[in-house]
């Protein structure tokens, strides 16, 4: 059994080994050579510049024309306040106080009685030529007895002081007359009411101080006046008083007085 399985392996043929088709190879890819010492590289071509157009410019006659006639207009333009003040009003926004107004020439002879527009009423004691800082001035030398004080005031500069003699009964009468109106009064704050009093007052004018007097005065009945208010009101009342005294040549008391009738009479 053996010997046949043997003879019969030994007569088996090996199977066939199938061939597989290799595929050829390819040429190698012809490489080209340049040659670079004959090669040229061709220049490009540049086109030739556009020829320069003709620019347009105004004529200059034309420009001054345009500059002659719309620059005004426009500075007019700008020039105009954008707001404007209202009347009795500074730049600051505080009331414009009326200028003291220059006292007339007068000639003052000792024994006069003057008005001095920061003092009020005194009396001309003498005048008299003296030498200060090196220069002869002619004086004229004021007494104020309540305030037992002398002033003295050069004759050349007693215009533009304001010095003036006592006011003519006309005048005065036209200061009373003004006592019997009816008040004035601003509607601004008090501060500014209160400059606007202490320069009439010390304008030395009598129907300015007047005008005073008639805005402050309190009759029974009204709002008493607070303390600032009566301050006011008695100055301006003195100096009112003290004028017409020496006007009537009688005191003061007699004087305010007087001045109290024709308040009542309002």
């Amino acid at each position: 059994m053996k010997a046949s399985a043997a003879s019969a392996g030994s007569d088996r043929k090996p199977l066939p080994v199938p061939k597989v088709p290799v595929a050829p190879k390819a040429p190698p890819p012809k490489v080209e050579m340049l040659n670079t010492e004959t090669m040229t590289t061709p220049e490009p071509e540049i086109a030739p510049a556009a020829a320069p157009q003709p620019v347009a410019v105004p004529a200059p006659v034309a420009v001054q024309a345009v500059v002659a006639v719309q620059a005004p207009v426009a500075v007019q333009a700008a020039a105009e306040p954008s707001y404007v003040r209202p009347p009795g009003q500074s730049m600051n926004g505080r009331p414009m106080i009326a200028p003291r107004a220059m006292a007339k020439a007068e000639n003052f002879v000792e024994g006069d009685y003057v008005v001095y527009p920061t003092h009020g009423v005194g009396k001309v004691e003498k005048i008299a030529t003296e030498e200060i800082a090196g220069h002869k001035l002619e004086l004229i030398h004021i007494t104020f007895e309540e305030n037992r004080m002398t002033l003295r005031v050069p004759v050349s500069k007693a215009r533009t002081a304001g010095l003036r003699k006592l006011a003519t009964r006309k005048m005065f009468d036209e200061a009373l007359a003004v006592l019997k109106g009816r008040a004035r009064i601003k509607r601004t704050m008090w501060s500014r009411r209160a400059q606007e009093y202490e320069a009439k007052i010390n304008s030395g004018d009598p129907i300015a101080i007047a005008e005073v007097v008639r805005d402050l005065h309190r009759n029974a009945g009204q709002p008493d006046q607070s303390f600032s208010e009566r301050q006011i009101y008695e100055a301006a009342l003195d100096r009112l008083a003290a004028e017409l005294g020496a006007l009537d040549q009688t005191d003061k008391a007699t004087a305010v007085a007087k001045l109290g009738e024709f308040l009542k009479a309002a």
